[in-house]
Parts: C-alpha cells; structure tokens; sequence
C-alpha cells in the first residue's frame, strides 16, 4: 500500500491506485492509516484514478436508502468524471463547480489472479454398505485453486469493508474440507465403489469431488474454481476396521470364486452330457435311417419278384385258354380250326392284365421312390473373396455368390480366393463353383434390326 500525499480539505487531488501485489480485496485509503474516517473518505471529484488491467475498482457510497456501488474495470487512467461514473453523477452536484468532495469507500479487486488454497483433513471413518459393523479411517490432502470472475456475485455474498485475504482463504478451506469429507463418505454408497478399492480410484474420486464443489464455491462465496487436486487418500491400514473388513471381503471373494467355479464346472459336465445324448439321438437316428432304407430295399426287390411272378401266372393262363380254344376246335364243327377271334381276346385279356399289374406295380414302386427320396443337400459352406477391376471385396456365402453371377457381377473369368487357397484363381476352374456357372443362362439375342 503506498502513500498517496498528506490531504486535507481543501488540499491537492488524490491519486487512487493500488500498488499491492497478491491481494483478492484491497481497500484504499488516503493517508495510509489502518482506519478510514469520513474525513479521509472525503474523496475530491476531479481526483486522479488508475485502475490497472485485471483490476476492479469499487466505489461504495453510504446513502439514506442503502449503499450504491460504481465499477470500474481496468485498464483505466482518467480523471474522476460523473460521465464514467453513474451513480456518483446523482451524488456531486454542479452548484460547487465540481470541486466539492464525496464520501466514498474504495476498494480494489483484483480479477486476474489465482488463489490457491491447501487442504489437509484427518482421519474420519467410511463404511462398506455391504459390511456396515467396519469403519475404515481415511484422511484426505489436496489443493484447490480458484479466482474471481463474476465480482458483483462476490460482492454481493462477502463483505468488503476489514477484508483478510487469510480468512477468507479459511472460510474457504473449511467448506472445502466439509463437503470433500462428505462426498468421499458417501461414494461407497453412492457409486457403488468398495472401500478397499478407493485409493486405486484417486482420479475417479477426483473428479466426482470437483464436479460437487465448483457449483457450490460460485453459489455460496462468489467465487469460480479453476482447479481442484486430491492429492491423496490415505487409508488406516493399522486400524481394527480395516483389517476386519479386509478379512471378510477375502473370505467373501474366496467363496464368491469357488462357487463360480463350481457352477462353470457343472455347466461344462452338463454341456459334455448333452452332447453325448446329441451324439446317441444322432447315431440312433442313422442306425433307424439305414434300417428304414435296407426293408424299403428288400421290399422294392420283393415286389418286383411279385410283379415278375404275376405277369408269369398271367402268360400262362392265356397259354392255357389258347390251348383249351385249339382243343376245343378239332372236335367242333369248324374242321379243328382254331378260332382267331377268341385267340385274340385271350391274348388282349392277359395283355391287359399284366399291364394293369405292371401299371400297379409301377406305381406302388414310384410311391415308395418317391417316399424314399431325401432333399437335395445344401450348399456348400463356401467363403470366397473376388477381385473385380483391381477392387477386392467378399468374403461371401454361396447364395450371395449365386446371385451375383445371376446379375453377371461375377463370371467364370472373375478371380476369387478363400482362405487355403495359394493364389487368385479363376472362378471357372474352380470346381467348388463350376455348379454356379452350369445353370446360367446365355446373354440374350440382340434385338432385331429395326
């Protein structure tokens, strides 16, 4: 604080400036002595104000209905003039030529530095919401660094008048201590984070903290924090809380392991016997399967033995009615003739039925054929990649491959590769694929010439 000349009333203008270097509030006064009087409030208008950059100059003017404030934010180095000062203008009328004196506090703010403040709190106790009987102490360091940007907040919650810088750093310091105090008490809780686990969480925890307090540090002093550091978090490990908590989570986890050990071995025998029953219902299934095949085969061979039998047994009744009808003719009348006409009856009648029969029996068989076919098989699982122009692309499935030759995407002459294959080949001499090219149909003919 430096000395700005021995005024009286009536004597030279004043200089108001503030020369301190680390300050947040610094009150100025005229003779330099601790305590103000209205005498040496007495500021003379015309009087000479320097405000450098980053600095806040307040003037607070006690008045009837309350006290009103002017502020000036630097740089500023002009003569006191009611033109910058709103409020002053209503104060210093003109009957005195503008040299009549004013009552005004002022105080200098300073808005661009930063206050760091550091934090220590002792041991104080966090529960496990799982195991609640154990208090675990913990003990918290770190830093927090703030500043002031908006000053009309800040004046409006702190006093200006007698401000220490120290005190207010104290204030600050133990709200700081309250409410990391109660944030790490209850992130266990909150978070769902294991006590034992919290000094491996420092920067986690960190930020939760910083995220709490910079709303309430604006809210509750007027100030903006720039930066909070914890430091560290120190857990008691000689303490009876830590080692009974320690104690039971190890007997927990060793529990929680082997029966998650135990239920993954279950799940691994259960699955093995499952696939043997899978294994058996596929082997029956094949054994059933040959089966039904070898009688559809045995009874195909034996109806073709029936069908081969009744064509026979019908040839030879229509031997036999020819014969009867030629014995018949050389006792009759007809000179021993045979009769044309009944022959070709008796054959028609045994043609016809062992047509009939064969017709039967072809169609027995084309039913059992047809019950005995099995779908066609699918696809093969193929995964090929081609090269068209240069440009690789894939892998694709055979349907994608399939509709891509349909759409002439890829030809016989494309190059394709998967994996085993030594180098690019033609898709046509990959016998794999020479399937997708059989059943493609040829370009079609141009159109006709108009």
């Amino acid at each position: 604080m430096g000395l700005f000349g021995n005024k009286s009333e009536g004597g030279l203008m004043d200089v108001i400036r503030c020369d301190e270097q680390e300050y947040l509030v610094w009150k100025w006064r005229p003779s330099g002595e601790a305590n103000s009087t209205k005498r040496e409030n007495a500021i003379r208008y015309g009087s000479s104000l320097r405000v450098k950059d980053g600095e806040l100059a307040v003037f607070v003017y006690q008045q009837k209905d309350g006290s009103m404030q002017d502020f000036i934010v630097g740089p500023y180095d002009q003569t006191i003039k009611t033109a910058n000062f709103p409020v002053l203008s209503s104060i210093v009328g003109a009957a005195f030529g503008g040299a009549s004196p004013f009552q005004a506090e002022i105080y200098f703010i300073n808005l661009s530095g930063n206050v760091q403040v550091r934090f220590g709190i002792p041991y104080f106790d966090v529960f496990d919401p799982r195991f609640l009987d154990f208090a675990v102490p913990m003990a918290a360091r770190g830093t927090i660094t703030f500043n002031l940007t908006d000053y009309k907040a800040f004046i409006k919650l702190n006093r200006l008048i007698n401000f220490e810088l120290e005190d207010f750093n104290k204030q600050i310091k133990d709200a700081v201590t309250k409410y990391v105090k109660g944030v790490i008490t209850n992130i266990p809780a909150d978070k769902g984070m294991p006590v034992l686990q919290m000094e491996r969480k420092l920067l986690e925890i960190n930020e939760i903290i910083a995220s709490y307090l910079k709303p309430r540090l604006e809210n509750d002093f007027g100030v903006n924090m720039k930066g909070f550091d914890l430091a560290t978090i120190e857990v008691d490990k000689e303490s009876e809380g830590y080692a009974e908590l320690r104690k039971v989570t190890a007997e927990q986890t060793t529990k929680t392991t082997v029966a998650q050990t135990d239920v993954n071995i279950k799940n691994l025998e259960d699955m093995q016997g499952i696939n043997a029953l899978n294994m058996e219902e596929t082997l029956r299934i094949q054994r059933e399967e040959a089966q039904r095949a070898q009688k559809l085969q045995t009874e195909t061979q034996n109806i073709s033995a029936h069908q081969l039998n009744q064509q026979t047994e019908v040839a030879k009744t229509a031997a036999e009615s020819m014969g009867k009808m030629g014995a018949g003719g050389s006792g009759g009348t007809g000179g021993g003739m045979m009769d044309p006409g009944s022959m070709m009856a008796s054959m028609a009648m045994g043609g016809a039925v062992g047509s009939g029969m064969a017709g039967a029996v072809g169609g027995m068989m084309q039913g059992m054929n047809e019950q005995k076919q099995t779908p066609p098989p699918p696809p093969p699982q193929v995964q090929y990649n081609i090269s068209v122009n240069g440009q690789q692309s894939g892998p694709f499935g055979w349907q994608q491959l399939q509709q891509m030759v349909q759409s002439g995407q890829i030809t016989k002459d494309t190059y394709v590769w998967k994996q085993g294959m030594a180098n690019w080949e033609l898709a046509g001499n990959v016998q794999e694929l020479s399937s997708l090219f059989g059943a493609v149909p040829p370009p079609p003919p141009p159109p006709p010439a108009p």
